[in-house]
């Protein structure tokens, strides 16, 4: 099973940009929202026990309680970090209004760490010693400096956003996006993790796409992912063309000239949020037209409407790659129930939805799959047993299939799988949208290179 490097390396270059408001740090898991839509396509609950014991750390007859630690009031701003948490917390609300897990109430406890190491460090001593939680559940963290202190006091973390590489390298830490590394302490094997090239063959192969533009910054992390997406394009065949902008003060009109005289066609990136839509602008007042503008699942989200309102033509180039469904394919029961759930808790949130939310709804949605078969004897052992089972897990539907077996040795091959969208203007009904581009994301498959690198 192939694992993707681009939410691990990508988010890191927003550390260089951009600032926030900084907010007091509030309960958010006592938060209310009023009532809206539901749906019951997806099964929330299981039998309640008629006696549950208090059977582990954080657990009651009528209580679990889960750790969520968010870098929500970050320098990077308070949405850079926080969409997985709502989506987390909107499933748990629904799933605790259908009676919790087998007769117990999830309560998830939030702590802000402020995008800090040592905010961090704070946030999980005080879950873990203070509120005793008997698990995490959709972590979105800049700069887990606590994650060895998770791992030593054998905390499952469940489906958290592998921002950094604490989740390939601690063995109680499950990222949404599975793993194959041993996670003994040390990241990867030997220092190394390894991608596949699934990205470039899919645009090379269904857009027939030849010259790639690689944009990126002269700074040290976006020329290393740089380097990587060279390195992919190269192994699958690509022209490739790439385009150094100064961080400081950078000439995107220069590079969109540039890929322009080139002939690149399809474009790709080691960019941030404001570096991307800077981008896009250049391209749309050059007249740069391209088969497709490539984004990290980070990008695939509901603000592209009104971030790229002055770019009309390199908007509707955008592409956007993922492991999950569209979170706007409400055709799947899951997707449909997430939305559901969203309108429900979050209704203000409707304009700002993404990937990322739904993978937080996704990580609630397997720690309630691992914990659900254990019923009244609900331990942190039986919660892992699941999560480390052979068995590839695809949250009924509405993920590619992932698990935590070790590869070992990493092979030079993999059999990858991808979901695809492309934005468009007009993609629902004259509504805009990001619109699937695979017809089954678990067939859109491709025997690809695995490329190792040092994070």
């Amino acid at each position: 099973m192939g694992r993707r490097t681009a939410a691990l390396v990508s988010v890191v270059l927003l550390a260089a940009a951009g600032c926030g408001t900084r907010l007091s740090t509030s309960a958010l898991s006592d938060a209310t929202a009023p009532e809206g839509p539901s749906s019951a396509t997806v099964p929330l609950t299981t039998t309640p026990g008629p006696t549950n014991p208090a059977s582990d750390v954080g657990v009651t007859a009528t209580e679990i309680r889960v750790g969520l630690i968010v870098s929500k009031t970050s320098v990077l701003g308070t949405e850079t970090f926080s969409a997985p948490m709502y989506g987390a917390l909107a499933y748990v609300d629904s799933l605790d209004a259908k009676g919790g897990i087998a007769g117990r109430n999830v309560k998830v406890i939030v702590c802000d760490d402020g995008g800090t190491g040592a905010g961090n460090r704070r946030c999980v001593r005080k879950l873990i010693d203070d509120d005793r939680v008997f698990a995490f559940v959709g972590n979105s963290i800049f700069d887990y400096a606590g994650a060895s202190y998770v791992d030593e006091h054998a905390v499952p973390d469940v489906g958290g956003q592998p921002i950094g590489y604490a989740y390939e390298q601690y063995r109680h830490l499950y990222s949404i996006y599975g793993s194959s590394s041993p996670r003994n302490g040390q990241i990867g094997y030997g220092g190394k993790l390894t991608g596949g090239t699934e990205v470039y063959r899919y645009f090379k192969v269904r857009l027939g796409s030849r010259v790639a533009g690689v944009v990126y910054y002269n700074q040290s992390d976006s020329e290393r992912f740089a380097n990587l997406i060279v390195s992919s394009l190269v192994l699958e065949g690509y022209q490739v063309v790439r385009e150094q902008v100064d961080f400081s003060v950078p000439n995107y009109d220069a590079a969109a000239i540039d890929m322009k005289a080139r002939r690149v066609d399809t474009v790709f990136d080691a960019l941030d949020s404001a570096g991307n839509v800077r981008l896009c602008a250049a391209m749309d007042a050059n007249r740069v037209t391209v088969k497709a503008k490539v984004m990290t699942v980070q990008g695939w989200n509901e603000t592209v409407r009104s971030d790229y309102r002055s770019s009309p033509n390199c908007r509707n180039s955008l592409y956007a790659t993922a492991l999950d469904r569209n979170y706007m394919d409400t055709q799947y029961p899951p997707v449909a129930q997430f939305r559901a759930d969203m309108a429900r808790w979050y209704p203000d949130r409707q304009d700002r939805l993404s990937m990322w939310t739904l993978e937080g709804w996704a990580s609630a949605q397997w720690f309630t799959d691992a914990a659900a078969p254990c019923g009244a004897q609900l331990t942190r052992a039986c919660v892992e047993a699941f999560l480390n089972r052979a068995d590839p897990y695809d949250g009924r539907g509405l993920l590619i299939p992932r698990n935590f077996v070790v590869e070992a040795p990493p092979s030079a091959t993999a059999h990858n799988c991808l979901n695809v969208a492309q934005w468009q203007d007009s993609a629902y009904g004259g509504k805009a949208g990001w619109l699937t581009r695979t017809p089954d994301m678990g067939t859109n498959c491709f025997d690809v290179f695995n490329v190792a690198y040092t994070p």
